[in-house]
């Protein structure tokens, strides 16, 4: 049976053409009925022709269809997959540039703290907003959420909705390939244990060839300078704290009390590297600036020249949707969801980032126990202020939006009270029009 899968925010150019991809190398969705759904136009036009490309470079029988109508791309649908962004760069530049005014040095800030709050409380409400509508035109769907802020978006539509979602991240597999090109080792012969939350999972066992490669790993860090200089702040938290995270240091400079509250800090462990980016303040902010000048013409040149590539990534999706709705060949993944008996210490109802096995059955998240206490403590106050800032949210209550900021590791570093308090009612401010669910702001 031809089946349909639609794309939500598909003028996610690099997300979709990927994910399309990789969907397509299984059998059972070369047929597939593809739908792209954005609301801006332009974008939408050339995602369709990314993946009419993708088809024909496949000989794909799959159909493409774009629509400006979310009714319309998930009636009937499957599968859904959300990669959407609520409010262009010019308005989420204010959660890193008024953080920075007070002395916030925010890196990323697409995750937690005060960018990744008001990121939510502005994506939360339209995250609802498609969750109402998969639940009206296609209940049965499978739903995987790519967008960010993760955990908190998660625990807001699994609050409120009993669709069949799961948010994905390629945080774990992306730390779990690099830490095996440090030692040396194939990935076929590396297996781990993950979980925490999202952005700041650790690997609890890392093993090679069934023996713990937790030495291998301290000892290239400890001897070998290029190593220690590609994830500086990820490798001194694993030295000091004993197990390694997920995501880059670039983020994770971001999620804790140690490394950006001064220059001085930021200068020795954020800026000589972080893996994929940059420690500068506002890095992926300025790469977004730019990008507004040069997207169409990278779009149009790979589009018209770039030769295709068919092979397919380690992104989770397909392979997920493979074992749920395509030949159901069983795979394990990391993914979120919230923590009803998963991690113990932990908060209970939270969004938490486990090994999840995807099969026929659909989802079966897996029982992690506890957390080591020592990493456990950082993901519990992080979480914490994730439950602070979605139930503020899903309750129209600023002032658990102010508390969640006020408790934030980076923001309570740096920021008193009051002056956490200042840079909220201004943050709420700058985005009053994107946020329906307050009626009013008084903190």
């Amino acid at each position: 049976m031809v089946k349909k899968i639609t794309f939500i925010g598909a003028g996610s150019l690099g997300f979709t053409r990927n994910l399309v991809r990789d969907l397509l190398t299984f059998p059972s969705f070369q047929d597939a009925h593809i739908f792209l759904m954005d609301i801006d136009e332009e974008r939408l036009n050339y995602s369709k022709l990314m993946v009419e490309k993708i088809v024909k470079a496949g000989n794909y029988p799959a159909k493409v269809f774009a629509t400006l109508n979310r009714q319309e791309a998930l009636d009937g649908a499957d599968a859904v997959i959300i990669t959407i962004l609520v409010g262009g760069v010019q308005i989420w530049r204010h959660d890193i540039e008024i953080p920075k005014k007070y002395g916030v040095d925010i890196n990323v800030g697409d995750t937690r703290g005060p960018a990744g709050i008001f990121r939510a409380l502005r994506t939360i409400p339209v995250m609802i907003d498609i969750a109402k509508d998969i639940e009206k035109y296609c209940p049965e769907a499978i739903v995987l959420n790519y967008t960010n802020p993760m955990a908190m978006l998660i625990r807001a539509v699994q609050t409120v909705s009993k669709i069949k979602i799961v948010g994905l991240c390629h945080s774990v597999q992306g730390t779990a390939e690099m830490l095996a090109r440090w030692i040396g080792a194939p990935m076929n012969e590396i297996t781990y244990f993950c979980a925490g939350i999202n952005h700041q999972a650790w690997f609890l066992k890392y093993e090679w060839k069934g023996k713990d490669a937790y030495p291998l790993i301290r000892e290239a860090i400890l001897t070998r300078p290029e190593i220690y200089k590609e994830e500086i702040v990820r490798n001194e938290m694993f030295i000091h704290l004993g197990y390694y995270v997920t995501e880059s240091s670039g983020h994770n400079s971001e999620y804790n009390p140690w490394f950006r509250k001064r220059q001085d800090l930021i200068e020795k462990y954020c800026f000589p590297g972080t893996g994929w980016n940059p420690g500068e303040w506002g890095y992926i902010l300025k790469e977004y600036l730019k990008r507004e000048d040069t997207w169409r013409k990278e779009v149009k040149e790979w589009i018209e020249k770039e030769p295709i590539n068919l092979e397919r990534g380690h992104e989770y999706a397909a392979y997920i949707l493979n074992a749920i709705l395509g030949d159901g060949t069983i795979f394990e993944f990391n993914g979120n969801v919230r923590n009803f008996g998963l991690i113990d210490n932990l908060p209970y109802g939270a969004c938490v980032e486990v090994p999840i096995i995807a099969s026929k059955r659909g989802f079966d998240p897996i029982k992690v126990g506890n957390l080591p206490p020592q990493v456990a403590l950082l993901n519990y106050i992080n979480s914490s202020c994730e439950e602070l800032a979605v139930e503020g949210s899903l309750e129209g209550d600023p002032k658990k939006i102010f508390y969640a900021v006020a408790y934030d590791p980076l923001t309570s570093a740096v920021l008193s009270l009051a002056e956490i308090k200042q840079m909220v009612k201004e943050m709420f401010e700058i985005n009053k029009d994107y946020l329906p669910q307050f009626k009013n702001f008084e903190i």
